[in-house]
Order: C-alpha cells, then structure tokens, then sequence
C-alpha cells in the first residue's frame, strides 16, 4: 500500500505538470516572444525552483491539504484515504489534459479530499472548513484576476505614450527579426506594404493576410530597444508566474506523503517537484494550445499584463496559506485581456468554465469509488 500510494502521488504531480507547468508561459508563445521550445524551457526552470522554494515558504497549504481539520486527525495519516484522494485527483486532471482543458489541480485535490472524505469519515466531514478555506478562495480569484487585470491593463496601456514611445506593424522577415511597415490597402484580402530596412531602402511587397504581422515598439531608452526591454519583462514575468504556480502546488500535493510519514517534508516536495518537471516536459503540448492561442489574442504587451497580475495575485494567495488556483488565476487575467482587445472566444471560454465546474464532482466521485473498493 505504501509503495502504491508514492506511485499514485507521483502520477498526480505528472498530471500536475503536464496540465499546470506551461501555463505561466503561454502569453509568451502566444504573442511569438518565445517559440514552444524555449517557453516550455523557461517553465522548467522556474517550477523547479518554485518547488524547492515552497519548502520555507508555502507551509500553510501543507497543512490545508493533508486533510487536517476537514477529516478527523486520525484519518489523514490513513493510507486508503491519501491513495483515494492522489487517485481522484490524478485521473481527473490527466483526463482533462489529453483533452486539452486548462483545470485546476487545486479544485481536483479538494473533490477528492471531500469524496474521500465521505466515505472514510462519513459524518465526522468538516463541511463548514470546506467552504471557508478551499471553495471561496478558488471562485473569487478567477472574478479578482478579470477584473484587476483589465483595471491595470487600461493603465498601463496609456504609459508608452505618455513616454514618447510609438509602436509600428512590422512582418517578421527571419528568425527573431522585425522590419516596420506601412500599409494601404491594395484589393479585397491583400495588403500592400512598403518595408523601411537600414539605410531607408524600401521593399514593396503584397501579402494576403495580417495575421504574421505583429506590434513592434519603437526607439530605445538609456540606449535599449524599447521592444527589448518589454521582452525581457514579459519573460521575468512569465517567470514569475511559473515560480508562482510551482510554490502553490507542490506542497499542496506533497502534503500527501508527508501525510502518510512515507517521505519528510523537504523530500517529499523535491520528489513531487520532479514529478511536476516531467510532466511539463513530456505532456504539455495540448493545454499549451488552449491557453496560447484559443482564448484569446494578445500581445507581448498584454501578455505582461496578464502575467503580473496572476504571479500577485497567486504569490499573495500562497503567502497567506490560500489555496488559490494559477489556472483559474491565469485563464481570467488572459480573459480580462481578450474582453479589453475584443478577442476573446467565448465559445472556448465557456468549454473551459464548464470543465472548472465538473473537476470537484468528477474528482470526489472517483476518490470516492476508489476509496470504498479499497475498504
């Protein structure tokens, strides 16, 4: 049971990172910052480092997911019971992985605690805790990072020209490299465009469709290209977010071996901060599509937005022991985004808000299951 309970626990957290790690970097392959490769390298990074980081400073949500205070002591540290609730929430978010649904593993881990929950502890489960402490943080922060993100965003967006700073449709004419355009129209579907390249020589050309031209700011500051400077604070922040989701969800799934006494505390996050590594690396491409490309349309800039607000807000959330989910987080600053812009698919929208809604009951119904079997 011990050694079936680290394999569950470890499945969890590859489902974690395979639905979760790219999250924090979809603005930058979405807006064509950063290509796949170098976005899904970045996210690696830096859920590695949120894990080991989580040790010292996330220790609040090692307690609140163990169980503690929802179930009776004696019943958190029962192997049935963490193996049901790893079980729950492990099939739940990989299921939604392969089809490409951005959930919240935090949502997954609380149906399956309370599912579980049932079973085991019958009347003994603490409902009262399970509306204070897990279900209002996760339905108050998507509606917080929708609303915070098109607040910052309408004032952010007013600084460049405040500055001086102009920005120009440009066509990408080689790798990582922009040239600025100027367009008129030239018949139904085609654009006549006239490319400004050093020395002032021009290019006249025709292309059919907009959508492989981009934004680009214009000019330096302190003697840095201006775009440079957004592009290096796009990716800090996409960091930041990847930092942030990794601190607030490995001790959440850590809490469960340590639960068991299988592994200390320090060991049991680094073993699931691999877990979270992996997954990333091997399963990611799918949810990365959903995020990057299908909610909506951004660019670098919005994408920074979007992304600092969601590393605030979440960092925030972890500081204080509230189990806040980064998707929720991260899908409403990107939402908050496409309903400024006018981009936003409210069709994919409503799929992935649907999915958020059948994640508790999906996960408590199978820990729930799993966790009568094996009484």
């Amino acid at each position: 049971m011990t050694t079936l309970l680290f394999l569950v626990t470890l499945f969890l957290a590859y489902a974690n990172g395979a639905n979760d790690n790219f999250k924090g970097v979809a603005t930058l392959f979405g807006s064509r910052t950063l290509s796949y490769r170098a976005s899904l390298a970045l996210a690696t990074i830096m859920t590695a480092a949120g894990a080991v980081c989580s040790v010292m400073l996330a220790k609040g949500l090692l307690a609140a997911f163990s169980g503690r205070g929802l179930v009776p002591d004696g019943v958190t540290a029962s192997p049935t019971f963490l193996l049901s609730v790893a079980s729950g929430a492990g099939l739940t978010v990989m299921l939604a992985t392969l089809r490409g649904l951005p959930i919240s593993t935090t949502h997954a881990l609380t149906g399956a605690l309370v599912g579980a929950g049932f079973v085991v502890a019958g009347e003994q489960l603490n409902i009262a805790r399970l509306g204070t402490t897990f279900l209002l943080p996760l339905l108050l922060s998507p509606v917080a990072a929708v609303l915070l993100t098109v607040v910052v965003y309408r004032v952010v967006s007013r600084v460049p020209a405040s500055l001086g700073i102009s920005r120009a449709q440009c066509v990408c004419v080689g790798p990582g490299q922009f040239v600025a355009l100027s367009a008129a129209p030239a018949g139904a579907g085609a654009r006549t465009t006239t490319l400004n390249g050093p020395g002032n020589i021009g290019l006249s050309v025709t292309t059919g469709s907009e959508t492989e031209c981009a934004w680009r700011y214009q000019g330096h500051f302190l003697g840095i290209s201006v775009q440079r400077i957004v592009d290096a604070l796009h990716c800090f922040s996409a960091a930041a977010v990847c930092f942030a989701r990794s601190l607030n969800d490995a001790p959440k799934i850590a809490a469960l071996l340590a639960a068991s006494q299988l592994l200390q505390v320090q060991s049991s996050v680094l073993v699931i901060g691999a877990g979270m590594v992996v997954g990333g690396l091997l399963h990611a491409r799918r949810v990365a599509e959903t995020m990057a490309v299908r909610i909506a349309t951004i660019s670098d800039s919005q994408g920074l937005t979007a992304n600092m607000v969601t590393a605030c807000l979440v960092i925030f959330a972890s500081r204080l022991g509230l189990p806040v989910s980064t998707t929720h987080v991260s899908v409403g600053a990107i939402s908050g985004i496409g309903l400024v812009n006018g981009t936003v698919d409210r069709r994919i929208l409503s799929g992935i808000v649907v999915s958020w809604v059948l994640t508790l009951p999906l996960a408590a119904l199978v820990a729930g299951l799993i966790a009568e079997l094996s009484a």
